[in-house]
């Protein structure tokens, strides 16, 4: 973010903190002992779990999930048989193609392909890098209750969020995973550098910066179109205040139908930190979902049959 001395402030300020719950936990086994990485690479039909899933199988451990029942269970067991060296494992960079109903007895019927990979502790940055390429990304402006209820909520779900502010200090010290806090002031100048596709929430500690925050993003759809959602909190008053302003700014009903306010599925009328933050949570799943990225395959071999 670029910065912003010569307004006589502070320059913008941003601090990478974890990337996810489960990759932290691998990376942090990674130091002490190596694994086997198992991933999605495909799939046919019904199937547990989307293509770029992973779980790293330790010798007693688990980090992630691909789905549980017998596709897990087998799963494991190849890989720590990969792990151990034995005769029949699959091999290092091999993908094993399993048919759910025929091979495992699974109901959904449908064909997974597992990709197993041997990691070590020189693996660790390419892990990090790679895994959390697929997450999509997310600027929440607020830094207050709601605001953290919806950060501590998405940094269990697949996004990227980058917390911004105009405040020092109101960012906690101990964050969830996947998230960067920034300091921006003005804190509309954070909108231009926010990266393609990324969804908006925009609760600051004032209206006239939940406005300014708005017409920058109103702004770079103009010029970009590249933001998928952009939701503000508030009464169904406070946007039609808004919509006034806005509209003798210059900005026409459809612009300003890019615009989600209030936020939040319909029905959910809590007004609690957290319940906000399910309904927010729910309604970015909903209109604007994270899209899987399949990681790169390699030579098929077929489960039962290694």
């Amino acid at each position: 973010m670029r910065s912003v001395m010569a307004r006589g402030v502070a320059p913008c300020r941003m601090h990478r903190m974890h990337t996810m719950p489960a990759l932290d936990d691998a990376l942090a086994r990674l130091a002490g002992e190596g694994g086997v990485l198992v991933q999605v690479t495909g799939t046919q039909g019904s199937a547990p779990r989307e293509a770029g899933t992973w779980m790293a199988v330790w010798r007693g451990a688990l980090t992630g999930t691909i789905g549980g029942g017998q596709l897990e269970y087998q799963a494991v067991a190849a890989a720590r048989a990969l792990l151990a060296g034995e005769a029949g494992s699959p091999a290092h960079g091999a993908v094993v193609r399993y048919p759910l109903g025929p091979t495992l007895g699974q109901c959904c019927g449908g064909v997974v392909f597992l990709r197993y990979r041997r990691i070590a502790a020189a693996d660790a940055p390419a892990l990090r890098a790679e895994l959390t390429a697929a997450l999509a990304p997310v600027a929440l402006f607020g830094g207050g209750h709601v605001g953290g209820a919806i950060v501590r909520l998405l940094s269990g779900l697949p996004y990227a969020v980058r917390w911004i502010d105009s405040r020092d200090g109101v960012f906690p010290p101990a964050l969830p995973a996947q998230v960067e806090t920034e300091h921006s002031e003005p804190v509309q100048d954070a909108v231009a550098t926010l990266p393609t596709g990324a969804r908006v929430l925009v609760m600051s500690f004032s209206h006239a910066e939940d406005l300014d925050i708005v017409v920058a993003c109103l702004q770079r759809l103009r010029a970009r179109g590249d933001l998928p959602f952009v939701g503000l909190i508030g009464s169904k008053t406070k946007w039609a205040t808004f919509r006034r302003r806005l509209e003798a700014r210059g900005f026409t009903a459809d612009e300003l139908a890019r615009i989600t306010c209030p936020i939040g599925v319909p029905g959910i009328t809590g007004k609690e930190p957290e319940v906000i933050a399910v309904a927010v949570a729910a309604q970015l799943l909903q209109v604007a979902p994270p899209l899987a990225v399949p990681p790169a395959g390699g030579p098929v071999q077929v489960a039962g049959a290694r």
